[in-house]
């Protein structure tokens, strides 16, 4: 973005020499029009138990501003073995979304992973979606199975390169299979056994050393874990000719360095040493070689924070070196302030909270508010997965570290993170020759809303089509009719109408036309599941997590799950019979069902009379959530997974067994009654130890006529349906129950909006039965791209 150079500016130190224009002009329209996202995901609490709702605010960047490009967010749920459990859709809208995950109550897995993209960042290094796994509450996770720790050793010559002649400062980072880092000792010995140097580790497994080593010469890490593991480890080979790059953190300044190898001297007599920060060119320096040395100082303090890339090319524009530095001068923050207003820590008590943020800021917050005694993950925020992690490869450890303050020894401890971390994410050479990465996927400049494409027909009859009818059936809003023109190409689109969870949509195109047999698909520009490295490593799982708060966080668990299955015992005892004058739903039993089907303890559906029916797709959709036990999972092309108790229903229609995809295709507004008999149901095959689902369509007299019936139709998913979180409000009922409130996450609001003159916002919420103390994390962005993340404690 050419703002971006507007706003820091561009200092050279010398003319460029010849053929810099091409390679400029290049580098500028990579940067106009290739900028990549950058995703992170704020969660109302770090750990879940399975069948718990996961509730999250997304926030989006692009160079320093939120991204305000593509509009629509894919995020893919797996299971820690990568089986994907739901591909969710969210609009975007200035950098942010908002939704929620609900984990399968049967859920066994220690963790779950999150993976977050949009089309445009898949045209990039995969390395660079947002990923993330989410501890579920487990008692397996303490397990005393002896864990089996791989250390490893990886060294790092500064600049990219190990050469011979010069003094290299070589890196290095000893850490786990997990990412973790490892306490070592050891030392550099040449191929002769002499003792070069010692292994002393700074700061999390990271460390260095200098060598100067002769050609041809040979190096190896004899070290030691701190579990009395010897280990060894060759450093890279030395190379005969190259340069070394060499930064040196001093305070608002970087001090550089280049040596030409002897080898080198008489090729490289200039370089030019070009600063990039979120591939948007900030410096371009041209500067003549003499003696095999070229040094300088750059000033930072007027750059964004970030990280800098500085890259040496020689006099043809030849990447010769690179090195990356992060710059914080802490303009890219803003305080929100928190302000208890009302103080309830009493037993379902009322609390109220004021946020204040400065009235000059127009900014968007997420607010959540928890049990403070259940386990924390503070390793990383929205600061430091946006400016520092979302921009490196592989596994940082805690990286909120990095930004606690800037002191000199952070940014040093720092320095070694930059060091230690490969980062090549521009191909210098096809930039300097023009090629450009190759754009596979289009952004999504527009929501899904109604679209999509005739196919069958030839351009005459698409000239001549006009418009497609559509008949659009959604859940709890009827149907409603679109006459929407057809292009020339065949595409049809409403940005009218955005679609929000799934519509079977009816269509018809003039006969006259013959346009009769021809077939339409809908949303043809959705992204499907992103499908690369599906098996989940534990690579993003915090193992470093409060075990204290995390045990305290599992009792409660363990106790809620008893409190439910109390509250339910207590449910049945109190049910008894008023009298025997039979109900429309026996009558219905007694009309369509015999033999094991009749009669029993089934959940019982009247869709005769239910005139909500006929708004869901399926018989699937329709009982979902209705049936204690009963989970049911849609694909988004309607196909539907089913769980009772632990086992899988066997299904039934009209008492024969089928399966579900017939189902699945049965029109709901064909069916007259449903029956959900738990387990175990006598009536399936082998005992039905997942219980029946028995479905009857309907007989002569309850026949009803369905909109669109006739039609040629399909069943289209949009973005997920966003829920709001419920927290309960004691001041309008008296809700003296048995029933105890142990919810963990007391409050969440992702959708708190401040503008200039209205700065302030109350929040109430409410204590449940046992929490002591609150902890309150805010975490939120400006339009101009500020960044905030507040943790406050209430006790």
């Amino acid at each position: 973005m050419k703002q971006l150079i507007a706003a820091f500016f561009v200092f050279y130190l010398s003319i460029s020499l010849a053929g810099a224009q091409n390679f400029e002009k290049n580098l500028q329209t990579y940067a106009n029009n290739f900028n990549e996202e950058r995703i992170y995901l704020h969660y109302d609490k770090s750990s879940y138990a399975p069948g718990e709702t996961i509730w999250f605010k997304l926030y989006m960047m692009q160079t320093i501003y939120p991204a305000d490009d593509s509009k629509t967010v894919y995020i893919d749920w797996t299971d820690q073995n990568g089986k994907l459990l739901l591909h969710s859709l969210s609009p975007v809208q200035d950098g942010t979304s908002f939704g929620q995950f609900e984990i399968p109550e049967n859920y066994k897995g220690k963790y779950l992973h999150v993976k977050a993209y949009t089309k445009w960042m898949l045209n990039f290094d995969s390395s660079f979606l947002y990923n993330k796994d989410l501890r579920i509450l487990s008692d397996s996770i303490y397990s005393h199975t002896k864990n089996i720790i791989k250390p490893e050793m990886v060294f790092f010559p500064e600049g990219g390169n190990f050469v011979a002649g010069v003094n290299n400062k070589i890196a290095f980072k000893a850490n786990d299979q997990y990412g973790r880092p490892v306490k070592i000792k050891g030392e550099i010995k040449n191929e002769r056994g002499a003792v070069i140097d010692q292994l002393k580790v700074i700061h999390d497994g990271m460390g260095f050393f200098y060598i100067l080593p002769k050609e041809g010469e040979k190096f190896t890490a004899f070290w030691q874990d701190e579990n009395g593991g010897q280990h060894q480890t060759e450093l890279p080979a030395v190379k005969n000719s190259g340069v070394s790059l060499q930064v040196a953190v001093a305070g608002t300044k970087r001090n550089f360095l280049v040596t030409v190898s002897p080898e080198s001297v008489a090729k490289i007599k200039a370089v030019h040493i070009l600063g990039t920060e979120y591939q948007q060119p900030v410096f371009n320096i041209t500067k003549e070689v003499k003696s095999g040395l070229v040094g300088g100082v750059i000033p930072i303090q007027n750059l964004p924070t970030g990280i800098l890339t500085i890259t040496i090319f020689d006099i043809d524009w030849k990447p010769l070196a690179e090195r990356i530095t992060f710059i914080n001068n802490g303009e890219y923050e803003f305080y929100p302030t928190m302000t208890v207003k009302h103080w309830g820590l009493n037993r379902r008590a009322r609390d109220e909270i004021q946020i204040e943020v400065p009235d000059s800021l127009y900014a968007n917050l997420s607010v959540a508010v928890t049990d403070a005694a259940i386990d924390e993950d503070t390793s990383s925020n929205i600061i430091s997965h946006l400016l520092l992690t979302g921009e490196l490869k592989g596994k940082i450890n805690d990286p909120a570290y990095y930004f606690m303050n800037n002191s000199d020894s952070v940014m040093q401890q720092l320095d070694l993170v930059m060091l230690t971390n490969g980062w090549r994410r521009v191909n210098w050479q096809k930039l300097v020759a023009g090629e450009f990465p190759q754009i596979k996927y289009q952004r999504d400049t527009s929501y899904l809303s109604i679209s999509g494409r005739i196919y069958g027909a030839t351009p005459t009859q698409l000239e001549l089509a006009g418009h497609i009818t559509l008949m659009v059936n959604k859940k709890n809003s009827g149907t409603q009719v679109f006459l929407v023109p057809v292009k020339p190409d065949g595409s049809f689109t409403d940005p009218s109408l955005i679609l929000f969870d799934t519509a079977r949509i009816y269509y018809q195109l003039g006969k006259n036309n013959g346009l009769s047999d021809v077939s339409v698909q809908f949303l043809t520009n959705k992204q499907p599941p992103f499908t690369e490295n599906p098996e989940a490593s534990g690579i993003y799982f915090n193992h470093n997590a409060d075990s204290a708060g995390y045990n305290y966080h599992l009792h409660l668990n363990d106790e809620m799950e008893k409190e439910i299955k109390f509250y339910k015992a207590k449910v049945l005892e109190n049910v008894t019979i008023k009298g025997k004058s039979k109900s429309p739903v026996e009558e219905l039993d007694k009309r369509y069902t015999s033999g094991l089907f009749s009669g029993g303890d089934a959940r019982e559906f009247d869709l005769l009379t239910d005139h909500f029916a006929s708004t869901s797709l399926n018989i699937f959709q329709y009982l979902q959530g209705k049936v204690a036990g009963l989970q049911i999972s849609m694909s988004p092309m309607g196909d539907a997974t089913l769980s009772y108790r632990g086992g899988t229903p066997q299904m039934f229609l009209d008492e024969n067994p089928v399966d579900a995809t017939v189902l699945s295709s049965l029109p709901v507004n064909d069916i007259a009654y449903v029956k959900v008999f738990p387990p175990p149901f006598m009536g399936a095959t082998g005992g039905g130890s997942g219980g029946g689902i028995a479905i009857y369509t309907r007989k002569g007299g309850d026949e009803k006529e369905e909109p669109g019936k006739g039609l040629s139709n399909n069943t289209v998913s949009g973005y997920t349906l966003i829920r709001q979180f419920y927290s309960p409000d004691y001041d309008s009922f008296n809700e003296e129950t048995e029933k105890k409130d142990l919810r963990t996450t007391l409050y969440w609001n992702p959708s708190v909006i401040t503008s200039p003159g209205k700065n302030k916002v109350i929040l109430k919420f409410f204590n449940n039965d046992i929490t002591q103390s609150f902890r309150v994390i805010i975490e939120g962005m400006t339009k101009d791209g500020r960044l905030a993340h507040v943790e406050q404690m209430m006790e």
